[in-house]
């Protein structure tokens, strides 16, 4: 179930949103809940990546554990070719 939440938007931005809405045959409420949507799934898979990142950076400080970016860029070179490469082994 939906509820009510309030925003306070300057008379410049309330405009821009309004213009829109006509110009997509939309109502402007539905113009800021998708737009407040798809700020959040982004937010949220950056945050995700954020922890991911950080969860790499903690096990390669513990384990010295890692693939050189050479050793990447030339598997990497090699995706949609005949001879493509498999993922390099992470060493010290």
């Amino acid at each position: 179930m939906a509820t009510a939440t309030s925003i306070k938007l300057d008379e410049e931005l309330k405009g821009r949103v309004r213009h829109l809405a006509e110009a997509r045959r939309r109502s402007s409420h539905w113009i800021m809940r998708e737009a407040i949507a798809q700020y959040v799934d982004r937010e949220e898979k950056r945050e995700t990546l954020r922890q991911d990142t950080l969860n790499a950076w903690d096990e390669f400080q513990a384990t010295g554990l890692h693939a050189t970016a050479e050793e990447v860029d030339k598997w990497l070179a090699s995706w949609g070719t005949e001879n493509e490469l498999p993922a390099p082994e992470c060493h010290k």
